[in-house]
C-alpha cells in the first residue's frame, strides 16, 4: 500500500501541525544531522533514538506523527520524497545526514540495517556496532532499504553522501531499556563520526 502523502504540501493541506503531527528542531550548527523523518506513531522509538544520538554535539530533526492511524492513512512520507521545510533547511548547512528508521521484524527481528551512499562511514558504523555488541550488517543495491537513492533524505545534506540506519522493532524496544545496548550503540556511532570529522570535515 502506498503513502496516503507524495509530499510534505501535500500533508499539509489536511494535517494540522500541533494536532496531527509535530516537529523537533535542534540546529547545533554541527557538521553532523540526525533525523527521524517518521517519528512518533508512524516507527516507534526512531524519534527519541535520534534524539539521544544527537545529544548536546549534533543537530537534530524529528518528524513526530501524534495519532496511531492504519498504514494508508498515515503521515508516511517515503524518505525519497521527504521535503519538509525545516529539515531542508537543516541538510543545506549539515556536511552529513544520518537517519534514523524502524522497520518490521519479519526474518530478522535483530539486526541493524545499515545503507546510505557514504560507503566508509555506513562499513565503520556496521564494524563498530558488531563489535560492540550490536547486531548490524550492510545493506546495498538491490535492497529495498539499501538508501541508495541520491533523493533520499539521508543522501541530501552537502556531501551528497550519508547513512541510513533501518531498525527492527526489537532491537528498537532493547534500545529504550536496556542501558548497556543503548550506550554500546550510541558510543559506536559517535565514535563512527569522530572518526570522519576527522578525516573529511
Amino acid at each position: 500500500m502506498g503513502d496516503r502523502y507524495h509530499c510534505f504540501a501535500d500533508l499539509a493541506k489536511s494535517e494540522i501541525e500541533g494536532r496531527h503531527y509535530r516537529i523537533h528542531v535542534q540546529d547545533l550548527e554541527s557538521p553532523i544531522l540526525f533525523l527521524a523523518p517518521h517519528g512518533g506513531f508512524i516507527e516507534p522509538a526512531t524519534l527519541e533514538i535520534a534524539r539521544d544520538l544527537s545529544g548536546a554535539r549534533f543537530s537534530f530533526y524529528g518528524f513526530e506523527a501524534l495519532e496511531k492511524r492504519a498504514r494508508g492513512a498515515s503521515l508516511h512520507i517515503t524518505s525519497k520524497n521527504f521535503d519538509e521545510p525545516r529539515a531542508l533547511a537543516l541538510l543545506n548547512s549539515a556536511q552529513i545526514a544520518v537517519t534514523i528508521h524502524g522497520r518490521k521484524d519479519k526474518d530478522d527481528e535483530t539486526s541493524v540495517w545499515i545503507g546510505g551512499l557514504h560507503e566508509s562511514l555506513r562499513d565503520r558504523m556496521t564494524r563498530l556496532l558488531t563489535q560492540g555488541g550490536v547486531e548490524a550488517k550492510v545493506v546495498t543495491d538491490g535492497h529495498p532499504l539499501c538508501g541508495r537513492d541520491p533523493n533520499n533524505i539521508c543522501n541530501r545534506a552537502r556531501q551528497g553522501a550519508g547513512v541510513q540506519i533501518e531498525m527492527p522493532a526489537r532491537s528498537r524496544q532493547r534500545y529504550m531499556r536496556d542501558a548497556s545496548f543503548q550506550r554500546n550503540f550510541v558510543t559506536a556511532l559517535h565514535c563512527a563520526l569522530d572518526h570522519e570529522i576527522k578525516l573529511a570535515l
